[in-house]
């Protein structure tokens, strides 16, 4: 297994969009994307005002093909919200025992 750091910025003037797609969003990262992955911490990215300009996640997958399918598999990005996903990958030393609850099932 290896972890990636997931970011996902936002086409500008996306609220109604996301708002209305945030139930399905959910149940795609609670889910892992079907068992894709696990998706150990995530939140929204927000500018200085407050207003969200994206997500980020941690992962854990099998390859970055899957983390890759993950990301291009969430409603968000299926309806054209996300305007681009950068996967990096995490070092072999990433402490992911940390994070004591995941949002999604380990992997």
């Amino acid at each position: 297994m290896a972890f990636f750091l997931m970011r996902c910025l936002h086409h500008p003037g996306q609220d109604a969009a996301r708002d209305a797609r945030r139930p399905e969003h959910r149940q795609w990262v609670g889910s892992g994307g079907n068992g894709l992955v696990s998706v150990l911490i995530g939140s929204a990215l927000v500018d200085d005002q407050g207003s969200s300009t994206g997500n980020f996640g941690i992962l854990e997958a099998a390859s970055l093909a899957d983390a890759k399918a993950f990301a291009e598999g969430d409603p968000f990005y299926l309806d054209g919200i996300v305007a681009e996903v950068d996967l990096t990958p995490l070092p072999e030393t990433f402490q992911a025992h940390r994070i004591a609850e995941p949002m999604s099932p380990r992997l």
